[in-house]
């Protein structure tokens, strides 16, 4: 477990740094010089996904391996790749990379309290984390190293050029190395493969979920489909890294496991239909 720890943090540390090297300061200041947009899009990311997630884990009877999967993903927003789907719909880029810049700079205070809501409201799996203890780890592995891109693009332009297409190579893999390695541990794990049949519960649970944060960031986007379609994208896609990487500082985490993975791929499958269609909007 300490080997998978150290991997899937090692992993968002590179696809966070990824970030702070291609996108610049005034990328970041964007969305920070429009202040009601910058509110709304956080409102829609931090509050109403978590406010969905919270509404639904009262209203289904899910197994509490599910739930605490679902609360975990509502307490990681910012996903890295919300850039790249974001690209696919052809929304408004600047937009999006600044308010995923922002989320990842704010993840250190949003997922402890965010995850301090849901374990007052709900019996999860794992043990009550230390809002300190996952402000700690989240500050390592998303804000430094956004921090740290941004400083090497500032002080070592020609270093980050050098090192840029490399670094996002990198990241991709590891990631795509991390899924797939969660995905070999719950097949040969007896006591998780016992839980990866969900129940219709669950399984609407997420869908309902995937669909509804969709139609949060499309409704509260505003009027251009450029940026509907960036928020949209910015609401379904949660960052699985984190939430996983939470799920490994508790010894009952491991169960979760399957549910972020069902997730990744229905938020994946909703979030692409939905891209190409607002892309014929756009055009």
């Amino acid at each position: 477990m300490n080997i998978a720890l150290a991997f899937t943090a090692a992993t968002i540390f590179t696809i966070m740094l990824t970030i702070g090297v291609n996108e610049s300061p005034q990328q970041l200041m964007s969305l920070w010089r429009r202040p009601a947009i910058l509110v709304r899009a956080l409102f829609a990311v931090i509050v109403l996904v978590p406010m969905l997630v919270a509404v639904l884990l009262w209203v289904f009877d899910l197994p509490p391996a599910v739930a605490t999967g679902l609360a975990l993903l509502a307490a990681a927003p910012g996903a890295p790749l919300t850039t790249t789907r974001a690209q696919i719909a052809q929304a408004d880029t600047i937009y999006v990379s600044s308010l995923q810049l922002t989320v990842a700079l704010l993840a250190v205070v949003v997922t402890p309290l965010t995850l301090a809501i849901y374990y007052a409201l709900f019996d999860l799996t794992i043990e009550a984390v230390s809002p300190i203890r996952v402000a700690s780890q989240v500050a390592r592995i998303t804000f430094l190293p956004v921090v740290i891109g941004l400083l090497l693009q500032h002080f070592a332009p020609k270093f980050t050029e050098l090192v840029r297409k490399p670094l996002n190579i990198l990241a991709r893999v590891m990631l795509i190395v991390l899924v797939l390695a969660v995905v070999a541990i719950l097949a040969v794990t007896p006591e998780l493969r016992s839980g990866l049949l969900l129940g219709w519960e669950a399984s609407a649970a997420i869908v309902i979920m995937a669909v509804t944060a969709l139609a949060i960031g499309h409704i509260v986007g505003g009027p251009r489909p450029d940026q509907r379609g960036a928020l949209a994208t910015a609401c379904v896609a949660r960052n699985f890294g984190l939430a996983l990487y939470i799920t490994g500082l508790s010894e009952s985490g491991a169960a979760s496991m399957f549910t972020l993975v069902v997730y990744l791929v229905l938020g994946a499958a909703t979030a692409i239909p939905y891209a190409l269609w607002i892309r014929r909007q756009i055009v």
